[in-house]
């Protein structure tokens, strides 16, 4: 029979035999081990300068990118909408470096922005007490006329119709068909207002005359981890949809987000039937994005049909500009062809 002390003789001798290894070992291959390991961390060491080299040079080049662009972008833009006007809706989260840039684009273009109009993270709660209280809201618009287009997903039926109320406030797409007099508009809007679903500045909700007829939706800087099906991405295609039937063009624009883009806003809504109706820029808070922004808002005036631009799943890095509409002028000994000489924009058809 085995007794203790056999266990302990045992125990003490496995834990000799390996102190004895170890002190072999290491005196054994000391030297090749070091010269191995130095060899090791000098190779790391030059892979990184490398590296930091690297980073460096794309770090003037892209410096000397934003400045040329700094310098043109007045030019690139001039003219592009000018009397066009523009209202910005912001998802909750959406960086003021993509506001601010859309907002002194549209400006340089000639544009003008009517307000803002902020959703707020209750807009994106579909819990069932949240979404009772927008249907509630959402009952007013019968008061004035609306009839709610038929649910493009059962699951964001509710924010669909508000975000169609919301459109008929601050959009005004046509001259013919008589929107919502500036009274009831604000009352609408106002209300969504006070139940806590947004927040607006400036005045969206003007009289028809002196609404935007484009729209730039701007997305967060974070992305959803729940792909697909995340709320605040299913909402956003109820929006932008809405949007792209009020206006004559909208565009949804977002951030270079730093990490996958696959799970980015908009990287959801290219892969949706809503891409075929909005343009998309995911690099806007650039300056070329911005550009590419209103180029997009442009063209589409000028009858393009929607894109993607940016660096990142997008079909091109930027719009290419149609001409912008001028007055031509002849010679005085050359006969004047009859006509305003204008070229006039055609709005896109929904």
């Amino acid at each position: 029979m085995i007794d203790f002390r056999y266990h302990l003789v045992s125990i003490v001798a496995v834990f000799l035999a390996l102190a004895i290894g170890i002190v072999l070992g290491s005196t054994a291959l000391q030297g090749s081990t070091i010269d191995f390991l130095r060899k090791t961390s000098d190779s790391l060491q030059s892979q990184l300068n490398a590296a930091n080299s690297d980073r460096h040079t794309f770090e003037q080049a892209m410096n000397a990118d934003d400045a040329f662009l700094q310098t043109a972008e007045p030019k690139l833009l001039s003219g592009m909408l000018t009397g066009e006007k523009i209202v910005l809706v912001t998802e909750p989260g959406a960086p003021s470096s993509v506001i601010d840039g859309i907002q002194k684009a549209t400006s340089l273009a000639g544009g003008a922005i009517t307000g803002t109009v902020a959703l707020q993270p209750k807009f994106n709660d579909m819990s069932g007490t949240t979404r009772s209280s927008l249907a509630q809201l959402n009952s007013l618009a019968s008061n004035y006329g609306i009839a709610f287009d038929p649910a493009a997903d059962t699951q964001t039926s509710y924010e669909q119709n508000a975000a169609q109320v919301i459109a008929a406030a601050v959009l005004q797409n046509s001259t013919i068909v008589p929107g919502l007099a500036a009274a009831d508009a604000q009352t609408l809007l106002k209300g969504y207002a006070q139940g806590g679903f947004l927040t607006f500045t400036g005045t969206p909700a003007a009289a028809p005359a002196d609404r935007a007829s484009l729209a730039v939706i701007v997305t967060p800087q974070s992305n959803n981890t729940d792909g697909p099906s995340n709320a605040a991405d299913e909402v956003l295609l109820a929006v932008a949809g809405q949007f792209a039937t009020a206006s004559a063009a909208t565009v949804v624009a977002g951030p270079v987000m730093s990490s996958s883009q696959s799970a980015s806003p908009i990287s959801v809504l290219r892969n949706s039937s809503v891409s075929g109706q909005v343009s998309s820029v995911d690099n806007a808070d650039t300056r070329a994005g911005q550009i590419s922004s209103i180029w997009a808002l442009a063209n589409q005036l000028q009858g393009a049909k929607p894109n993607s631009y940016g660096v990142s799943g997008a079909n091109a890095v930027s719009p290419v500009p149609s001409p912008v509409p001028s007055v031509t002028t002849t010679p005085s000994s050359t006969p004047t062809p009859k006509g305003t000489g204008k070229v006039s924009k055609t709005v896109k058809s929904k």
